[in-house]
């Protein structure tokens, strides 16, 4: 992760972090086995602006996030429905903002957190989640190079191939 990226996704973790503690505390949603965590986030390739993507788990909920790189006013949007593309996918984002992390949009994938049971199973999820919003690349066939066949490369003679 580049440092431009990594700072901003590391002053979102530290917001909600704040949030868990000053907002979140006695209420029966959330989860103690969890801890807030930013889990794949990279720069998304099909936004206008940089944008960086990934999943946000929090004790009470974990959604796929998009955070603009700069900091932004609401711009009034908060609230408001967006189908954004996200890795090879499309989904309904909501707009947030606070002024600590600036504009956000966010799509849920659980709330509450009260099944998972680890922060690896939550991690996990997260992981998974994103491997299907974002498929890998086809791999390229790597051409196959002829084997010698034993006996040839025994006797010093040329290579033949072996199916």
């Amino acid at each position: 992760m580049n440092a431009a990226l990594q700072t901003r996704v590391q002053t979102l973790v530290d917001f909600y972090r704040r949030v868990q503690v000053e907002r979140m505390q006695g209420i029966p949603l959330l989860n103690a086995a969890l801890c807030v965590e930013a889990v794949g986030f990279e720069w998304g390739a099909d936004a206008e602006e940089p944008v960086a993507e990934g999943v946000l788990i929090t004790p009470w909920f974990m959604s796929l996030v998009r955070l603009p790189a700069p900091p932004l006013p609401h711009g009034n949007q908060v609230g408001r429905s967006f189908v954004r593309n996200f890795g090879s996918e499309r989904f309904d984002f909501i707009g947030a903002h606070d002024p600590a992390i600036g504009y956000h949009e966010t799509c849920a994938l659980f709330s509450p957190m009260g099944e998972f049971t680890t922060q690896a199973l939550a991690r996990e999820t997260a992981q998974e989640a994103l491997a299907l919003a974002r498929p890998a690349p086809v791999a390229t066939p790597v051409p196959v190079e002829p084997v010698p066949a034993r006996r040839a490369f025994f006797l010093g003679r040329g290579a033949g191939v072996r199916a």
